[in-house]
């Protein structure tokens, strides 16, 4: 029985309330009124006090009093409940997840739904099903029932992935699947289908088999846009689907330091207008830090569908230009540089100096505009650029054929050997007319480009034949002569344009091709090249994938995709967002396109039930009620005193209280006893299995995703310890710094997140002497990927920085090449995790003495209290119980040498906390007998 958010375990208690007016009356009825008598002798009465008085009838507000303490107790006798779960309809449970992109900001609030789902569903006995629409409907075979607590073990299995969910293809399936009548709890993420009415259809066929309940979070995922750039500014736009008052919304650019590290390089914040939808976000940054940028996404609430990858179609490039003639006033339509400068304009940065100053500006891309002779203090500087990545565009002209470069012998700057003398129209190579141009041939830089009809080429210069000049040719006149080529030297590439880049040889400048060629060219200096709309023909292949919470992954089982379809379809399991490279060129496939928007679920039947999906926490009344009442009798006694009159004398006044105070501490204790019970029972198992065993313990930190990986990481440690050492550690345990005793574990393991709050002052004490006496902490800021440091330039660091203010930590410094931890068991020189880019901090030294030509260091038993990093050391750690990695390390044969490393970093690190410094002792053993006169 419910009655509004509150529930009755025992509803039928509550009939005791029918009685209450009863009561009443024979509360009003007893003492009866007295009998009037007429007696001489009272009169000797008058004029005496009696100190007890009986009132003739009860006051209406102590019945009242009275009434609402029997009603309190009859309530709580009731068993009421506040906030109940819902009650089983009986059969079985459907649990669906939308799984895509936006659940990943609140995965863990869906998780905890489930399993809480799950609980009660085992706690009734009913079967149970878990399925993500985000994967594609079975082949064959129905709803796969299984037992709730089995589900409940493979939740850990579960996790969004970087695509939306296809909710019409799932309704079809369960409309025609054999699996009878069921229940049904849809965890949606509250953003529709576009207009396809797939929501609605799932709604309807999930009715057709039984009652069904969509729980959805308050505010659903935002989204990115892929970016562009626009007046000399990256511009990202930011979408939501409800559009509901104004919010703020926050954009990080992130890419690779000079060191290749990965930093946040700028941000930026806007706001959503109210009633606005989408808000274009502009982060403006030097064009230096602008070309590093490699992904841009949200501050807060990462998810594929938050973060979009920027590809080279979105960096401006910084081109020189060099010509071989100087320009003069009125000579713009001979100028070569004229046409380059109109031609570039709209995509890159141009540059004009001398070559050695242009060259310091480091350009991505040099065009030299019929430059003949190149001298060897300038090829001395060329030759290197163009190897380490520069790409160098030549044109040709009447100083590059007269200056027979290229002609008697191959030119390192020249990508083919030249005729002497040209080929032009009326010449002694002559053509009867001018040419066209032929097709570009597919998988060249030029490929997917329409060439125009009027395009006409009158004059070039001509390249050898040699055997190799097929490979090298880039485009061609229909003919078959070479009008482009090419060929790589080191990582950079040479180019040559066998016309000029002004109109004397042909019409190519004037054309709208000729724009489209340097930008293709452009697109690829540095190794990335166009957007996804020019990516027709050829096959794709993915070098880095995005997950559902937006982390690039190296890709594994993903074959090769076509063009057409990296151009026109929509991410999937067999073609995720990431990037994707063919030959020397890059795209990035993001989840959002240019033109989406978001719109919220519509079109739901009414039928379906919805309610938010963090519910109420579940909580008894009982305790509170029968606290209450007895607080009411102990005020009923006093009132009964007083009105009485017994409350003069001090003897009554004291046992007034004492019987108050009674009855006031019995409700209170009936309220907390309960919940101290439990606490203290916990508490005390607690401490009894980490006092009788070896137990590596972790922080919890609220985040379940977190907890989950911490406790998985230190149960693949503890696996490690068991086969390779003496160490026999039990099954890691979480503990909550407010809570629980932290003395009796060696090591903690603190992943930072960003949302953790500094520990209490009573939480801070007990950390502090945890440190002292013999522990050791390992705070894990888990973004090395994102280039955090001790510096505060990430969230987590950020956090770690707010933490360790209330911390007695020593002064650090990076790990020293001679440190104890370097070779507690295994020799190691880097301490690599899921990631390999953090520095790992410890205790500082003192300064080293020299003893017999070795440095000796006195620390605290060689114990550093706290090891800082950022690698995710628990993520390399994690096994899964079939004892494989739960997740993937760097690529191939070298991650899985990584993954080796950070197990070893693991051992080191509890056999340094279990036996001090004495591998540090072993070395130093004569030092030690000369220093005690041995």
């Amino acid at each position: 029985m419910s009655i509004g958010p509150v529930a009755f375990l025992a509803p039928w208690l509550l009939l005791g309330l029918a009685a209450l007016p009863i009561l009443w009356w024979l509360l009003r009825a007893v003492p009866p009124a007295p009998a009037r008598r007429a007696f001489p002798g009272v009169r000797l009465l008058l004029g005496l006090d009696d100190p007890e008085r009986m009132p003739e009838r009860t006051p209406w507000w102590l019945l009242a009093l009275r009434m609402l303490a029997l009603a309190a107790a009859i309530v709580a006798f009731a068993g009421p409940v506040l906030n109940p779960r819902a009650e089983g309809r009986g059969g079985p449970l459907l649990v669906l997840l939308d799984g895509g992109w936006a659940d990943a900001p609140g995965w863990n609030a869906r998780m905890d739904r489930v399993a809480a789902a799950l609980e009660d569903a085992g706690r009734e006995g009913r079967t149970a099903a878990v399925l993500s629409l985000a994967a594609a409907p079975p082949a064959e075979g129905g709803i796969p029932w299984r037992a709730a607590s089995e589900w409940q073990g493979r939740l850990a299995g579960f996790a969004p992935q970087p695509w939306a969910p296809d909710r019409s293809a799932w309704a079809d399936w369960i409309a025609g699947a054999e699996a009878g009548d069921f229940e049904t709890l849809w965890l949606g993420d509250g953003i529709g289908d576009g207009g396809d009415g797939g929501e609605g259809a799932l709604a309807e066929a999930l009715l057709a088999r039984g009652p069904a309940t969509l729980a959805r979070a308050g505010r659903s995922a935002l989204a990115l846009t892929p970016p562009w750039l626009e007046e000399g500014a990256l511009r990202v736009r930011a979408l939501r689907a409800e559009a509901a008052g104004a919010a703020p919304v926050g954009i990080l650019a992130i890419g690779p330091d000079p060191n290749g590290i990965e930093r946040v390089l700028g941000s930026a914040t806007a706001e959503f207008a109210a009633g606005a939808a989408s808000v274009d976000v502009p982060v403006a940054m030097p064009i230096e830090l602008r070309n590093r940028v490699a992904r841009l996404q949200l501050a807060e609430g990462a998810s594929a569908g938050g973060v979009v990858l920027a590809d080279d179609a979105v960096r401006r490039r910084k081109v020189g230009l060099v010509s071989g003639r100087a320009g003069g006033e009125g000579q713009d339509l001979v100028d070569p540089l004229h046409y380059l400068r109109k031609a570039l304009a709209p995509f890159a940065e141009v540059v004009e100096a001398p070559l050695g100053e242009m060259l310091n500006t480091a350009p991505d891309m040099l065009i030299l505009a019929d430059v003949g002779a190149i001298g060897e203090a300038e090829r001395a500087l060329l030759m290197p650029w163009i190897e380490a990545g520069g790409l160098l565009v030549r044109f040709a002209g009447p100083r590059l054929a007269a200056s027979g470069a290229g002609q008697l012998e191959p030119d390192p700057l020249l990508p083919v050997r030249l005729r002497a003398g040209g080929r032009s129209v009326g010449g002694a190579m002559s053509w009867g007319a001018p040419r066209k141009l032929r097709p570009f041939p597919e998988g060249g830089p030029f490929a997917g480009l329409a060439v125009p009809e009027d395009v006409d080429i009158s004059a070039q210069v001509v390249a050898q034949p040699d055997p190799d000049l097929p490979e090298r040719v880039m485009a061609s006149l229909e003919d078959g002569t070479p009008l482009v080529t090419g060929r790589a030297i080191g990582d950079g590439r040479l180019v040559l344009f066998h016309v000029t880049a002004n109109a004397d040889w042909s019409n190519l400048p004037l054309s709208g091709l000729f724009v489209q060629m340097l930008e293709r060219l452009a697109q690829s200096a540095g190794g990335l090249g166009p957007a996804p709309e020019a990516v027709e023909g050829g096959i794709w292949t993915p070098l880095q994938v995005m997950n559902g919470f937006g982390e690039l992954e190296t890709p594994s089982l993903v074959s090769g995709i076509e063009g057409a379809a990296l151009a026109g379809d929509r991410p999937s399991a067999e073609m995720p967002p990431g990037i994707y490279g063919s030959g020397e060129r890059r795209v990035a496939l993001n989840v959002m396109r240019r033109d989406d928007r978001l719109a919220p679920m519509a079109g739901l039947p009414d039928a379906l039930v919805q309610e938010a999906l963090d519910r109420p926490a579940e909580r008894r009344l009982g305790p509170l009620l029968l606290a209450l009442a007895l607080v009411l009798l102990a005020a009923d006694v006093l009132a009964t005193l007083r009105v009485s009159g017994r409350l003069g004398s001090g003897s009554a006044r004291a046992v007034a209280r004492g019987a108050a105070l009674v009855l006031l501490a019995a409700g209170l204790a009936g309220a907390a006893g309960s919940a101290a019970r439990a606490q203290d029972a916990r508490s005390e198992a607690a401490a009894l299995y980490a006092a009788n065993r070896t137990v590596l313990a972790y922080v919890k930190t609220g985040n379940a995703r977190v907890d989950a990986v911490s406790e998985a990481g230190l149960r693949g440690l503890s696996r490690a310890l068991f086969d390779r050492t003496a160490v026999e550690p039990a099954e890691p345990v979480g503990v909550d710094l407010e809570r629980d005793e932290i003395a009796l574990y060696p090591f903690l393991y603190w992943p930072v997140t960003e949302g953790q709050a500094a520990p209490s002052d009573a939480a801070a004490a007990r950390l502090n002497d945890f440190l002292r006496f013999g522990g050791m902490i390992l705070f894990d800021t888990r973004d090395a990927d994102l280039g955090g440091s001790l510096g505060g330039t990430t969230p987590n660091g950020r956090a770690l920085q707010r933490i360790a203010t209330r911390l007695d930590v020593p002064p650090l410094e990076p790990v020293p090449l001679d440190h104890v931890l370097t070779r507690t068991f295994y020799l190691l020189q880097d301490f690599p995790g899921r990631w390999d880019a953090s520095t790992v901090w410890v205790e500082a030294a003192p300064a080293a003495e020299e003893v017999e030509g070795m440095p000796f260091r006195n620390l605290n038993d060689g114990v550093t209290p706290v090891v800082i990093g950022g690698n995710d050391w628990a993520s390399a750690w994690a096994m899964q119980e079939n004892g494989q990695p739960m997740y993937p390390v760097g690529r191939g044969i070298a991650g899985e040498r990584q993954r080796e490393m950070a197990i070893r970093f693991g051992v080191n690190l509890i056999m340094h906390v279990m036996t001090g410094n004495y591998k540090s002792d072993q070395v130093h053993v004569p030092a030690l007998l000369d220093r005690l006169g041995q």
